[in-house]
């Protein structure tokens, strides 16, 4: 037997190979959109992949399941609850099938969804695995939140808190201290508040030092696991209906894609992506471009700002890039919203000032300053008194509440998202001086630098 995991650093997401060497067979659990890596695999063990699990419809990617079903005859294995629309067979608890040496049994653990299971591996009748999708992560536990409007099956935020107290102590606690855990997700994923930098633990350990499984009564542990989850991205309910459905096919989806000459026309009035880094888009850009730049979690800020019932266009700074962003923004399914991409910009008409440092740090009662960040990041770690407070996913629909008597200085935590921000607001409150703190914002100390 070989478990073998392939991590997706963008989305912090985690699907897994499981290898029975005595037949040659493979068990996939939640791929990701390219199915090219586990062929690949498959390719490398000479071994034939024969199912495919889904712990859940996944908000945050899309996955491969069905394009691996329809390529290679894979079984894909969900619980009903889901209410797929594809070709499944039930996959709920005590429901169970064999690869060899190697039995998977189905656990229905409600709580992140309604129709979440984790899949406990058993070998010659011992437990040695689990994987728990987004139900129990390393030094964290899934959030309550995403399906009160998304997916066959809807249910209130604490409902599912409740269910999920419940399926962590009744399903997944009682497991053997050694049994391994396997999650979807870790550090940076926003299907949770506080991962873990780990890729995999055990059940012994993660009752030791996972805080949601310690003693706490079903109020403490709704209220604690409800306070402070992060916002939710635009695409999440999208991307739950797309892996319900199941996905086109990934090489095909993307290669769609128009592929526009440098300085082609734009549509009048479309949306545009520009990812090029925020001192070239400073200096020239489409008028109301959004500068989300190619580095950071692009797929997952893309996914925030822009929705899935917008097109836009995608402006990269070379080839290379245009087409790893391409990729990357069909990993959430939105590569259907690329009207166009190019290389360049075909418009430098608008700008964006720089911001005299010197002149704000002696004098930021001159300016307006407007705090992109999180909630949890501007409450527990202040950075200038009195700022006005809209975080970067509300700020296209919030932008015009900024005053504009002054000019206005717009920061993050380090610089990525203020990017984004500063263009969003520019657009929004044309006349007036928008300014981008950038980087900066590392040099000022909490709560000291305004007054």
């Amino acid at each position: 037997m070989k478990i073998e995991q392939f991590e997706d650093k963008g989305l912090a997401h985690f699907s897994y190979a499981i290898l029975s060497e005595g037949t040659r067979e493979i068990v996939l659990i939640d791929p990701a959109r390219n199915p090219q890596p586990y062929y690949d695999y498959a390719k490398a063990h000479d071994a034939n992949i024969v199912a495919v699990i889904e712990t859940h419809p996944h908000a945050d990617f899309v996955s491969s399941h069905l394009e691996i079903a329809q390529t290679i005859g894979a079984v894909i294995r969900v619980s009903r609850l889901l209410g797929a629309d594809y070709a499944f067979e039930a996959f709920d608890e005590g429901d169970a099938f064999t690869v060899g040496k190697l039995t998977f049994r189905a656990l229905n653990t409600p709580g992140h969804s309604p129709d979440s299971i984790s899949i406990v591996l058993e070998r010659e009748g011992k437990d040695v695995a689990v994987f728990t999708g987004d139900t129990l992560f390393i030094g964290d536990v899934g959030r309550p939140d995403l399906r009160e409007k998304a997916g066959n099956l809807t249910a209130k935020r604490e409902e599912l808190a409740r269910q999920l107290y419940h399926s962590l102590r009744e399903k997944l606690m009682p497991l053997a201290a050694d049994v391994l855990v396997y999650p979807a997700h870790g550090a940076g994923s926003l299907c949770g508040k506080a991962l873990s930098g780990a890729n995999s633990s055990t059940i012994g350990a993660e009752k030791i030092g996972n805080p949601m499984l310690r003693p706490l009564s079903e109020e403490a542990f709704v209220q604690e696991l409800l306070a402070d989850q992060p916002f939710i991205p635009k695409y999440f309910g999208y991307d739950v209906a797309l892996n319900k459905a199941g996905a086109p096919n990934y090489a095909p989806s993307v290669q769609q894609v128009k592929r526009l000459a440098a300085g082609a026309a734009l549509a009048a009035g479309a949306l545009v992506v520009d990812t090029r880094p925020e001192a070239e888009f400073k200096k020239g850009h489409v008028r109301g471009a959004i500068n989300i730049q190619q580095g950071g979690k692009f797929e997952t800020w893309l996914g925030t700002i822009v929705g899935p019932e917008e097109p836009f266009y995608l402006i990269a700074a070379d080839e290379a890039t245009r087409e790893d962003l391409i990729q990357k923004a069909a990993k959430i399914g939105y590569e259907p919203l690329i009207e166009g991409a190019l290389v360049g910009t075909p418009a430098t008409e608008a700008t964006l000032p720089q911001l005299d440092l010197a002149a704000f740090r002696q004098h930021p009662e001159q300016y307006t300053i407007v705090d992109i960040r999180n909630a949890t990041e501007h409450r527990d770690e202040p950075i200038f008194d009195g700022s006005l407070h809209i975080p970067l996913p509300e700020l296209r629909e919030r932008a015009r509440e900024i005053p504009t008597d002054k000019p206005v200085v717009v920061h993050c935590a380090g610089g990525y998202r203020s990017a984004a921000g500063s263009s969003i607001v520019a657009d929004a409150l044309p006349g007036t001086e928008v300014l981008d703190l950038s980087e900066a914002v590392k040099s000022f100390q909490p709560a000291t630098a305004a007054h």
